[in-house]
């Protein structure tokens, strides 16, 4: 799979399971019924919605959506409901009629697809790219869109009564030449090349890079000659700038990230753009530190506010300053920049149970407040588009309309933003100098940014590799979010419009002051970079030059690689071990193609003083059983020929190298047997490692031609010499047959002719002193085949604790081919444990670098190359937990964790309670009842099921417990009140819960809270029942006047007054879904906005902050 990065995920076009993707065909879509609805909004605008009823019956690897139109375009969506060679859901856009299209189309889309939560609408998953689609790349999406397992947890709300629905959202753009477009000759500008998951980084090096004064700061920081850009910031930095600035094409960020000290799992973790501007920024002013450009972090970034608190009846006042390198400014709730500073700067009163307690005066009445004592030359200001919504418990993105302006004034209403001790001289007016953009949602996206180098009119998009001039309203009025009302051209829709979200929008501003405008936006040339930077990052870029000039006349040249003698004797026992060379590490010579052979031969002769006819060429073959060695000489007409046609000649694949083992002939012998272009027919070219079992050794000792009608015997003394041992020494032959995917290493029969052993030019023989079966006991691998096997399945594993993914505890030598329980004992043995059965292995995920979502169950691989293979693709990596109990017992045995409520003291406590799959929540209680302080002896327990401040479910007794989900769904426990067991058949249990409107989403209920049920009668009124709920629950009396009581019923509110009768409002019976239909209790949610450890978040949390190492 070859992966190409557009966005941060990890976007893959999918592999069509041999020869790319494939083209839309005709195939059976099992017994699944599909439905799609289709909403095209204009030429380039269209949503579609594919409703996918019976999933379980299709059994194809992967199926395709009816196809639909947008722009004018034919596209459907491709799933794979198992995943791609992922343990994720697959999903992507395809294009419909890609194989009936004229040669060379192109199509470029910015699309979103979704799976649709059907439980809430707000809690679907939505990711959003773009791409140009062509021929060869004519479907884009995601490999790893969610993790198979939510999606099919029916309790999640993706995969409801055997139903997915996958929404697309299409938006055709403009075409334009992917391949041939040139970003330097269009825009006069590079782009930067994205790793996998970088662009967030990249957005922010050009909004950087395009601050002139801050690239002339970094040209001008002091580096070492022997420094190496790859373990050096300051240096990669500089490189990375030169680059940026004098290359005209695209740049590589790999040094810079290097030197960050991140791996490939760094480049592939999209991480926060804010976060790493404020750690790359911490770490630039501490390698500025003792040099000339000190303080150029602070001079550019720095500004200072004062936070005050003062007292209102007193005269008391504390000011407190403080410094910052950006600000955050709240969105929500916001409409423009201006009202985020004046949010910034309002004041709070400190009274009542909040009063403030000043020094010498005690508790008093104050006003609270933030003013700003000066702000920075370029003010960087993080909008704050993503936040912790404590309602539903997880992260959501605000994508609400936001405007900023062209020109931001600071010291409007009379510097109402400023302190008292502001210099009121400095004038604060500021003009937009870049707008970082993310597109999408929290789940992931893609950043890119719109930057106007010199503060022109002109702005520029810098969106990875791809530079491109771009209209001011791109840059400004597309980016401010919200919602785009589009019409429906869908006759019978009675021409009703589309509200379609806008996923991209601004995320990151940065403000230029307009006075300080000439010092920073200055003109930086080769003249501001010192010299000896100069002539370093000019070879570098040479370097490059040569080697792309070599590329591109690569069709021009032939490489030729000539093995000798002493190479295999360099790489045989130390390198590798089976067959005689790695080719990757011999010398190689580009020769033109039209070169003769024969001249070829005299270039080597003068480069490695062999002459020329000593020098004697062997073809090299891959055999069937993939060994590959050498074959035949070269034919005295052969080295006539160029050495161009040589190659097609010798090899089918024209982009193969030319691969050779020269023979260097004796000088006395350079005629008759040993002629430069002929052997003797009888002739067999056999080379020979020699195996020293005591020091578990294998070499090359050479080659020598035997007669295929001779005997090995004829040959042992010439073989003793070689090895230098004595000539009576006895000896046993084996012929390396083949390694993969299993060594065969067989004896040879002394007796018999080389030619009835089948032994032929290019084979090779491994020997060692022959052992008895007794002095056989005292070598670990005494003969040849055992350690050629132990070499073939050795494998240095890197064991990792769970809980710890990235950083490697131990590793350890182990065979491939040991087995489970071989490795858990290995493995208890290394970490202390005394038995093994506690220790619980997962295995390494290779496209997600991380554990996979499933331990190894007890005995689940048979061998150790089972644990490390995925996909096809072999990992070095196990993790490890130590269990409390052995892992068998455990796997019988569910693990649940409860929250009990104490009626007496008012505090939850989480309960782990842990019984044999087979036992019932009825056991579940008893166990519970062990550990918890009832209101009564004789009270009795329930468990319920909740989940977003609902509940769901009230599991009767004897239900199993072995396919309850605890990981999404909170279990919590309670005493069954006495108005509940005194139920009369009248009388109504309903579910009640707490709720707030919000008024940016029109006016939608979000819940909040602890759910919990009520008992009321036949006729009472709201009056009587709120009554109950104040006492119930405690609220004082001011509070609870504020308090509003509706019926809730699928998200409509009916509000109730005092005198209606509530019950009027219920059914008699619960039936399915009743947790819909609720008494709502409005009021504000004054519950502690506190971040904490969910239960239904998943088994491993990969969130990790940027760091830079180095």
């Amino acid at each position: 799979m070859t992966m190409i990065s557009q966005g941060d995920e990890d976007m893959l076009v999918p592999p069509a399971d041999v020869n790319g993707p494939e083209p839309m065909r005709d195939e059976e879509q099992g017994d699944g019924a599909t439905t799609a609805e289709s909403q095209p909004v204009d030429d380039l605008f269209g949503k579609f919605t594919w409703r996918i009823e019976n999933l379980s019956k299709v059994n194809l690897r992967k199926f395709y959506s009816e196809a639909f139109t947008v722009g004018g375009c034919k596209w459907r969506i491709l799933l794979f409901p198992k995943g791609n060679n992922s343990d994720c859901l697959s999903i992507y856009l395809d294009v419909a009629d890609a194989p009936s299209l004229t040669y060379g189309w192109t199509r470029y889309a910015q699309f979103s697809l979704a799976v649709v939560n059907q439980y809430n609408s707000k809690l679907s998953v939505r990711k959003e790219t773009l791409h140009h689609f062509n021929a060869k790349e004519n479907d884009w999406g995601f490999t790893s869109f969610m993790p198979l397992r939510e999606v099919y947890d029916g309790n999640k709300g993706f995969y409801v009564n055997d139903t997915l629905i996958l929404e697309a959202g299409v938006n055709v753009g403009k075409s334009m030449d992917y391949w041939t477009y040139d970003s330097k000759k269009e825009t006069g500008f590079v782009g930067l090349k994205n790793q996998g998951a970088t662009c967030y980084m990249n957005s922010l090096l050009q909004t950087l890079y395009h601050i002139p004064y801050f690239r002339k700061s970094v040209y001008d920081m002091p580096t070492m000659e022997n420094d190496v850009p790859s373990n050096s910031i300051p240096l990669a930095l500089q490189s990375l700038f030169y680059k940026i600035q004098f290359s005209d094409t695209s740049v590589s960020t790999k040094d810079l990230t290097k030197s960050f000290g991140w791996d490939t799992f760094d480049s592939f973790m999209q991480h926060d753009v804010q976060e790493l501007n404020r750690v790359l920024c911490e770490k630039l002013e501490d390698k500025m530190k003792g040099t000339a450009v000190e303080g150029t972090i602070q001079l550019l970034f720095e500004g200072h506010h004062m936070n005050y608190i003062e007292c209102i009846n007193v005269d008391y006042k504390s000011t407190r300053k403080e410094s910052f390198y950006d600000l955050q400014l709240d969105v929500k709730g916001c409409k423009d920049v201006y009202e985020s500073f004046d949010k910034y700067v309002e004041v709070e009163k400190l009274e009542g149970d909040n009063k403030y307690h000043a020094e010498q005066y005690g508790l008093q009445d104050a006003r609270k407040g933030v003013l700003f004592i000066d702000f920075p030359p370029v003010l960087q200001l993080q909008l704050k588009r993503f936040e912790y919504d404590f309602t539903r418990d997880t992260m959501v993105k605000i994508n609400d309309r936001y405007e900023f302006p062209l020109q931001l004034d600071l010291d409007r209403e009379n510097g109402k933003y400023l302190s008292p001790d502001a210099d009121r001289s400095v004038r604060n007016l500021y003009t937009l100098h870049s707008v970082l953009v993310h597109s999408g949602g929290v789940h992931g996206g893609h950043y890119y940014a719109f930057i106007r180098p010199t503060l022109s009119e002109q702005w520029y998009k810098f969106d990875d590799e791809r530079v491109t001039k771009e209209k001011p309203k791109n840059a400004l009025d597309e980016q401010y979010g919200g919602e785009e009302e589009l019409p429906l051209t869908n006759p019978g829709l009675n021409n009703a419009t589309y509200k379609l979200t806008k996923y991209s929008n601004a995320y990151m501003l940065v403000y230029i002051r307009d006075s300080d405008k000439d010092k920073i936006v200055r003109n930086v040339g080769e003249k501001d970079i010192a010299e000896h930077l100069q002539m370093r990052l000019k070879k570098e870029q040479e370097e490059k030059e040569r080697k792309r000039k070599e590329k591109a006349e690569a069709h021009l040249y032939t490489i030729i690689k000539v093995a000798q003698d002493q190479d295999i004797e360099r790489q045989i026992g130390k390198e590798i071990f089976f067959d005689l060379v790695d080719y990757d590490k011999v010398q190689s010579f580009r020769v033109q193609k039209q070169t003769t052979f024969i001249q070829f031969k005299e270039e080597i002769a003068q480069q490695l003083g062999i002459p020329a006819k000593l020098q004697r060429y062997w073809f090299w073959a891959k055999r069937q059983n993939q060994t590959f060695r050498p074959n035949r000489p070269l034919t005295e007409a052969e080295e006539r020929l160029a050495v161009g046609f040589l190659k097609e000649a010798s090899i089918k694949s024209s982009n193969a190298e030319l691969k050779l083992f020269l023979e260097v002939l004796p000088e006395q012998e350079s005629v008759g047997v040993f002629s430069p272009y002929e052997k003797a027919k009888d002739d067999v070219l056999l080379f020979f490692k020699l195996y020293d079992p005591e020091k578990e050794e294998l070499r090359y000792i050479g080659r020598t031609f035997v007669k295929a009608s001779g005997k090995p015997i004829d040959v042992l003394d010439k073989l003793n010499e070689m090895a230098g041992f004595g000539p009576a020494e006895e000896i046993q032959l084996y012929e390396e047959i083949k390694f993969d995917p299993t060594v065969m290493c067989e004896p040879i029969d002394k007796r018999l002719t080389f030619k009835e052993s089948q032994l032929e030019d290019g084979d090779i023989i491994c020997f060692q002193k022959a052992l008895t079966q007794e002095n056989s006991h005292n070598f670990r691998y005494p003969h040849v085949p055992s350690f050629l096997n132990y070499i073939n399945n050795r494998q240095v594993v890197h064991f990792r604790r769970l809980e710890k993914p990235r950083d490697d505890e131990f590793t350890m030598e182990l065979s491939k081919q040991q087995l489970y329980d071989d490795v858990t004992e290995k493995v208890a043995q290394r970490v202390g444990v005394d038995d093994p059965l506690k220790i619980r292995l997962t295995a390494h995920n290779t496209y997600t670098q991380q554990p996979k979502s499933q331990p190894l169950k007890y005995r689940g691989a048979e061998r150790l190359s089972d644990m490390l293979v995925h996909y096809n693709q072999y990992s070095d990596i196990l993790y490890f937990e130590v269990l409390d109990i052995p892992l068998p017992e455990l796997q019988g045995l569910k693990t649940l964790k409860v929250s009990f409520h104490n009626q007496k003291t008012e505090e939850v406590a989480v309960h782990n309670i842990r019984l044999p799959k087979q036992s019932t929540i009825g056991d579940v209680i008893h166990e519970l009842m062990k550990k918890v302080e009832l209101s009564k002896p004789k009270a009795e327990l329930r468990i319920l099921e909740t989940f977003y401040h609902k509940i769901y479910k009230v599991f009767p007794s004897n239900e199993k417990i072995e396919n309850i989900n605890d990981q999404y769904w909170t279990l919590r426990a309670e005493e069954i009140s006495d108005e509940e067991e005194q139920l009369g058949p009248q009388d109504r249990l309903i579910h009640v819960y707490h709720f707030t409107c919000d008024p940016n989403q029109n006016q939608m209920i979000q819940n909040f809270g602890e759910p919990f049920f009520l008992v009321i009668k036949d006729d009472e009124t709201l009056a009587c029942v709120k009554d109950r709920i104040k006492n119930k629950l405690d609220v004082p009396d001011d509070e609870f006047s504020k308090w509003k009581f509706a019926s809730v019923s699928l998200g409509r509110a009916d509000y109730l007054a005092d005198e209606d009768v509530v019950a009027s409002r219920f059914q008699r019976k619960e039936t399915y879904g009743a947790w819909e239909h609720y008494l709502g209790l409005e009021h504000a949610d004054n519950t502690p906005k506190k971040y904490h450890q969910t239960s239904n978040q998943s088994r491993h949390n990969f969130e990790k902050a940027v760091k830079i190492y180095n």
